[in-house]
């Protein structure tokens, strides 16, 4: 592809780089961003860049905040000892829109995957140990998609459990094997939660 402009063609790249934006994409994207008024380019600058430098993750789920305490572990009327354990942000906003769920999270930050070279150190598995340990937690809820990193991660997390006196469930099939809880319908993955299972009762099904 060639560039009539070396600015054009860096913007180009740059949004390129973002995941499903190929070339083509970013140019029209780039080329988009040039015919509108230039206050309003800055202002996309300026919250990327804000988003970027001043972003905060909470201390106590590791979901994205913009103060050290996210809203959710903020809020005295939610359940603290029933921790919902999930990959990402994505999966705490679809689970929030079902109006359904009244505990806290812990964002894992991913899955275990060999083969991707992430490890369970890479993720905060270690913190969600913690409180179990300090018996911060009654029932843990595995809510990760139904993938072979999701079940492996949540079958290494049941076994670092099992010396503590914590309730394990996972969410209800209602969620189609390989399907990520974004993509779920909130009706779904609302009774999905509510019809939770005994995460051993779910070992004994994929026997």
């Amino acid at each position: 592809m060639e560039f009539s402009s070396k600015l054009l063609e860096n913007a180009v790249y740059e949004v390129s780089q973002l995941p499903g934006i190929g070339k083509r994409t970013a140019l029209r994207l780039v080329l988009h961003l040039l015919r509108q008024p230039e206050a309003q380019t800055k202002n996309l600058a300026l919250a990327l860049q804000n988003l970027r430098s001043e972003i905060k993750f909470c201390k106590k789920c590791h979901n994205i905040s913009d103060t050290e305490l996210c809203e959710i572990c903020a809020n005295p009327k939610r359940e603290t000892s029933l921790v919902c354990v999930v990959e990402d942000i994505r999966d705490v906003m679809a689970i929030e829109n079902t109006g359904q769920y009244r505990g806290v999270y812990h964002v894992l930050g991913g899955k275990i995957s060999p083969m991707d070279g992430i490890g369970p150190s890479d993720l905060n598995i270690a913190t969600l140990i913690e409180k179990a340990k300090a018996g911060e937690i009654k029932e843990i809820i595995f809510a990760l998609s139904s993938t072979m990193e999701g079940d492996t991660t949540n079958f290494y997390i049941f076994k670092q459990l099992e010396p503590y006196a914590v309730i394990t469930s996972t969410i209800a099939r209602g969620i189609a094997v390989g399907d990520e809880l974004e993509y779920a319908d909130e009706v779904t993955l609302g009774r999905s939660i509510l019809n939770r299972i005994p995460f051993e009762n779910s070992l004994k099904s994929e026997q």
